[in-house]
C-alpha cells in the first residue's frame, strides 16, 4: 500500500501564493472603486489568506490517502475502486481523480504531484 501524505512545506508555499493573489486582487477593487487608500487591500487579503491557512491547517494535513491494489481510499470514507478511474490529472499542487461518473476527488498539497499521478496511474488496470 502507498500512502499519499500532504505536505507542509507545499502547504504553506500554496498559501503564500494565494495571499500574494488576494493582495493584488484586494487592491485592484478597490483602484476600481475609486478608494485612496488602495494598501488596505493588501493587508486585507493577507489577512485573510493567513487567517484561513491557519485555521484550515490541521485538518487539511491530516488527509492522507492510501493506494492500494483495488482502489484509493481517502479521508471522510471516501474512496475510488481503480476501475473506476476515469483520468488522473494534476492541478497546481494536488492530483485530480475523476471517475467515470464525473465524481472528483484531490489528494491535496502533494510535494510531487507529478509523482503522485505516475503512481495512481501506474496501478490502474490495462484497458
Amino acid at each position: 500500500m502507498t500512502t499519499f501524505p500532504p505536505d507542509q512545506a507545499t502547504y504553506i508555499r500554496t498559501h503564500w501564493i494565494m495571499a500574494a493573489l488576494a493582495m493584488a486582487g484586494g487592491m485592484l477593487i478597490l483602484w476600481l472603486l475609486g478608494n485612496a487608500h488602495i494598501w488596505t487591500g493588501a493587508i486585507g487579503g493577507l489577512a485573510a489568506v493567513a487567517v484561513r491557512g491557519w485555521f484550515l491547517k490541521d485538518e487539511a494535513l491530516a488527509e492522507v490517502w492510501s493506494l492500494s491494489p483495488t482502489g484509493l481510499a481517502g479521508p471522510g470514507g471516501r474512496g475510488v475502486a481503480l476501475d473506476d478511474i476515469a483520468e488522473v490529472r494534476t492541478v497546481g499542487a494536488a492530483v485530480q481523480v475523476i471517475t467515470h461518473d464525473g465524481n472528483k476527488h484531490l489528494i491535496k498539497f502533494q510535494r510531487d504531484p507529478a509523482a503522485t499521478r505516475a503512481t495512481i496511474v501506474s496501478a490502474l488496470p490495462a484497458r
